[in-house]
């Protein structure tokens, strides 16, 4: 009888745990960001206590110790290291109890004490104690100025500025004039450094600034003044899609910022327009996309192709707890766009070869697609050196059913952990320390030019590869550092959830 009470546990444990993956693939298909439980094998946080700051502190613990990539290599979320997992109880095993509480917030037990810090081998994965922003976030919405930024150290004069890469449409930042190019070197009366940048440019709620130019070696102000709110402003990471009639081609060229389920449409009705218009090439500009949606990788990807329908895209590698319930873990490029119980036709323009605009910003998602093509179609990538992100993440929150349905009304805590390594048809994904350019060339703050436009270097570079004529007015392989050489320390999305990411 005991022997048999205990198979009847076992195989409790084991339903509640393939529930909890079956929620996780279920509404992958469905390639929206998911809601996943933080079910362990076995089950969700068992704590019940009053003690609303032990049972997050709990939470954490049980979702990395289910899902986390290297959770075999961390030594504080091994199975046995309370005694056995089965005796990770809050209110019952001290040594457990006493281990979380030795952190000083759970955010510290998070990163200083669950994660895998050799030799900074995560980067990405991070927590968040308001998950509200971390959603609106992956809807594209976020609290900002309405520009895109790059803040640093200009190294022949030791000056720290700001300067900005587009303006977000619709914005009070593009209401009032504010332009690619435009320098700000102090804020609110105070100087740009190092220390007080984010908190002046990211945290402070209203700011006002002058506005300078690089002209003849040095910053010349333009004379006009800016106050900017932080807002929130959707924005449609689909900021440029235009054709241009070049060398007897039509080469099609978008700027996509950010793979943002929620503009899945408005990125497919681009690729429409280019359908329509017949185009012979493709320009696909990532320089500044950080990633996001998996899913809407895999569409972008099928966009670019369509001949490939159903074959594999990308494949995913779990920890050893996760991956024998996965089944399947493949990304397959697809005929459809799937939201909620719509199909959606995929626009594809079965391109055999693209050319892909990169720089140093350019991670995850943007990475994958890059990697996913590889196998199937020619990649020129024009740029620099992406950052160098394989894995993918899935958000964990404190659910209080067995079915994942009901976050915890006593707090708002989530958690955005990489649970997986992902790698193209070949099994090709290690590239760490980035995907190199077939064409290096840097965007250089003193000769931004204009997005879009065809002497803008970078495109202009790409658009000399296709056509073999040289717009940009300058040495096609110039990386010339003025006196404006540029050290970036962040940018403007550097303080935002989902910073490089890739996630299901």
């Amino acid at each position: 009888k005991k022997v048999l009470l205990l198979w009847k546990i076992i195989l409790k444990m084991k339903r509640i745990f393939l529930y909890s993956i079956f929620i996780i693939s279920l509404l992958s298909c469905v390639k929206d960001p998911v809601e996943n439980t933080n079910s362990s094998l076995l089950g969700t946080s068992n704590y019940t206590g009053n003690d609303v700051d032990l049972r997050v502190r709990d939470f954490i613990w049980k979702g990395l110790n289910a899902y986390y990539l290297w959770q075999a290599d961390v030594e504080n979320l091994q199975d046995n290291r309370f005694g056995s997992l089965s005796d990770t109880k809050a209110d019952k095993n001290k040594s457990y109890t006493q281990f979380l509480k030795s952190f000083s917030d759970p955010k510290d037990l998070f990163y200083n004490g669950l994660l895998n810090n050799y030799k900074r081998i995560d980067r990405f994965s991070y927590i968040t104690d308001n998950y509200t922003d971390l959603e609106n976030h992956f809807k594209g919405i976020t609290a900002g100025l309405g520009m895109n930024y790059s803040f640093g150290l200009v190294k022949k004069s030791g000056i720290y500025l700001a300067y900005v890469r587009y303006v977000v449409p619709n914005s009070e930042a593009e209401r009032k004039g504010l332009q690619r190019g435009d320098v700000i070197l102090s804020i609110n009366n105070q100087q740009l450094t190092r220390t007080n940048a984010q908190q002046l440019l990211q945290k402070t709620p209203i700011i006002s600034f002058a506005t300078y130019r690089f002209v003849n070696d040095k910053f010349e102000p333009t004379g006009k003044t800016y106050t900017l709110r932080q807002e929130q402003t959707p924005e449609n990471p689909v900021l440029i899609h235009k054709v241009f009639n070049k060398g007897g081609k039509k080469i099609a060229y978008l700027m996509y910022n950010a793979f943002v389920a929620d503009f899945d449409e408005a990125l497919n009705n681009a690729f429409a327009d280019f359908k329509a218009q017949g185009v012979t090439d493709l320009i696909l500009d990532l320089r500044y996309n950080g990633g996001g949606s998996v899913s809407t990788a895999t569409y972008l990807a099928s966009m670019i192709t369509g001949q490939f329908a159903g074959q594999v895209f990308a494949v995913e590698r779990w920890n050893s707890k996760v991956q024998p319930y996965r089944g399947n873990s493949r990304e397959y490029f697809t005929d459809n766009i799937v939201k909620d119980s719509r199909k959606i036709a995929i626009n594809s323009l079965r391109m055999s070869k693209v050319y892909i605009i990169t720089s140093e910003n350019t991670a995850s998602a943007s990475e994958l697609v890059i990697n996913g093509l590889k196998p199937y179609i020619q990649v020129v990538q024009v740029g620099a050196t992406t950052i160098g992100k394989n894995q993918g993440s899935v958000t964990i929150y404190d659910y209080i059913d067995a079915q994942g349905k009901v976050k915890n009304p006593k707090h708002k805590w989530a958690m955005q952990p990489l649970v997986m390594k992902i790698e193209n048809a070949k099994g090709v994904g290690d590239y760490v320390n980035g995907l190199s350019p077939d064409i290096f060339i840097e965007e250089i703050g003193s000769n931004l030019g204009v997005l879009g436009d065809e002497s803008e270097p970078l495109l202009a570079r790409t658009l000399q590869e296709i056509t073999g004529v040289n717009t940009s007015g300058r040495a096609p392989l110039s990386t010339d550092k003025t006196s404006f050489s540029f050290e970036t320390l962040s940018t403007s999305t550097s303080g935002y959830f989902g910073l490089n990411e890739m996630y299901k």
